[in-house]
């Protein structure tokens, strides 16, 4: 009966999303493709959003996680003196204590050269690694660059499609020894991802570069965390490693065939490639019982009502973590046309509009920050209290709590924006914009303890 009723809602147009998988089991990832607009205005050119949803699946025993090959590289320059690296100390071996002997590790530190302290090795001395950690003293310049291909190339040694291969990196300051452009570190970022090494980045303090450090983590897949004061940093980094052993699938494949006569306008907040009607991306990696979305906006041709139509087919391939198998996911979404007002209002999903329209926000929120770096303070300002306006009649008409917040946090930023607090509300705003890209982590930085 149920099959039949989906059939009969398929051919009326009034399902906008059917996915497909070879397999329906607790194993395997997901997937949902759905419309923010399942019923749009007939005989009207318009736009609307195709999101693409892929879920985690849990995992039932510890035991079922992929052994990680991470590398922990962890500035030690002058800076880092006193309490933060002795909070990074602290950090790091509170989170070795977490992995196993299946695990393989390395620890790098950098000031102005780079030392390897801990070789890439599998985990069956504990003791000793703690040890080294614990010995680490800060001192001298930041190279950074130098750091992080160090840990790259440990992780070589022992690089395997099916471990989990991340470098994890802690740094206070800019870099100043080597390559030190955001460019430069993002085409590192890329060319690591290329190899299947993700690269999170945790910068502290307000004297780093937050561009440098986010297209590091952009380009490779990997995440990005603001740390404004080091007593939070082994908190950090239980949360990072607790997504590197929750990783589910990897090297995860998008591909969206968008329909005739639908132009794909773009998608938002990541990267992709759109060729002709096709569309292609990439997500590194997903986490147990976590979701992980791709948001297309795209043009549709003014249309008859009643007439369905078409939008895109989806096609998903990822590694299985707990299979070891490439699994493969298919899906597709169309809409339907209505001169009824209501018809088309009633049918709005929420959920998915809510997603565009926060995507579209954190385009401006962007914008605002560039304005503020070219002294355009007002412009700046007026551009988040625009936002304000824009995600708060939202909020109100689709009942989205997220996006009520969004615009009490816009609206703070255009309150810190002078000199004397530009420095800290960059690197928040910095940090939220790439949270929101990536649906990643908490929803708000870590307060300060106390607070």
């Amino acid at each position: 009966m149920c099959t039949i009723r989906i059939r009969r809602l398929i051919a009326a147009g009034l399902l906008s999303c059917v996915a497909l998988s070879a397999t329906a089991d607790a194993s395997q990832v997901g997937l949902q493709v759905a419309m923010s607009n399942p019923v749009l205005k007939a005989e009207k050119k318009q736009t609307t959003f195709l999101k693409v949803g892929l879920t985690g699946f849990k995992m039932v025993r510890p035991g079922q996680r992929l052994p990680v090959n991470v590398a922990l590289v962890l500035d030690k320059s002058g800076s880092m003196s006193g309490t933060r690296i002795e909070e990074a100390r602290k950090a790091a071996i509170a989170a070795i204590q977490n992995l196993n002997a299946n695990d393989i590790v390395s620890v790098i530190t950098y000031d102005s050269t780079v030392q390897v302290l801990v070789p890439a090795t599998k985990l069956t001395d504990k003791k000793m690694v703690c040890a080294r950690i614990a010995s680490i003293q800060a001192g001298g310049r930041t190279a950074l660059f130098a750091g992080v291909s160090k840990g790259a190339a440990e992780l070589r040694k022992f690089l395997n499609r099916d471990l989990v291969n991340r470098i994890i990196l802690l740094s206070d300051g800019k870099a100043n020894v080597g390559p030190s452009s955001p460019s430069e570190l993002g085409a590192f970022g890329k060319s690591l991802s290329k190899e299947g090494v993700t690269v999170s980045t945790l910068g502290l303090g307000l004297d780093y570069n937050e561009d440098l450090m986010v297209q590091l983590a952009s380009q490779s897949g990997g995440n990005h965390v603001f740390i404004e004061d080091a007593r939070n940093i082994a908190a950090i980094f239980k949360e990072e490693f607790e997504t590197v052993l929750s990783v589910v699938a990897q090297e995860v494949a998008v591909s969206i065939e968008v329909g005739a006569g639908i132009r794909p306008v773009r998608v938002l907040g990541c990267h992709a490639e759109i060729n002709g009607q096709k569309v292609l991306t990439q997500i590194a990696q997903i986490y147990s019982e976590q979701e992980k979305f791709i948001v297309l906006e795209v043009e549709i041709p003014a249309s008859p009502e009643g007439k369905p139509r078409k939008i895109a087919d989806v096609q998903i391939s990822y590694g299985n973590v707990l299979t070891r198998a490439t699994d493969r996911l298919a899906g597709s979404a169309s809409v339907n046309f209505s001169t009824d007002a209501k018809t088309v209002s009633e049918s709005v999903n929420r959920k998915v509009l809510a997603a565009g329209i926060l995507l579209l926000a954190n385009e401006q929120n962007k914008l605002a920050t560039v304005l503020r770096d070219n002294g355009d303070v007002k412009g700046a300002r007026r551009v988040l209290l625009d936002n304000v306006d824009y995600l708060n009649y939202y909020a109100d008409s689709l009942n989205s709590d997220e996006l009520q917040s969004q615009g009490v946090l816009n609206a703070t930023q255009s309150l810190s924006l002078d000199p004397r607090m530009w420095a800290l509300t960059r690197k928040q705003m910095r940090f939220e914009q790439y949270k929101t890209d990536t649906r990643q982590g908490q929803s708000q930085p870590i307060e300060k303890p106390g607070k």
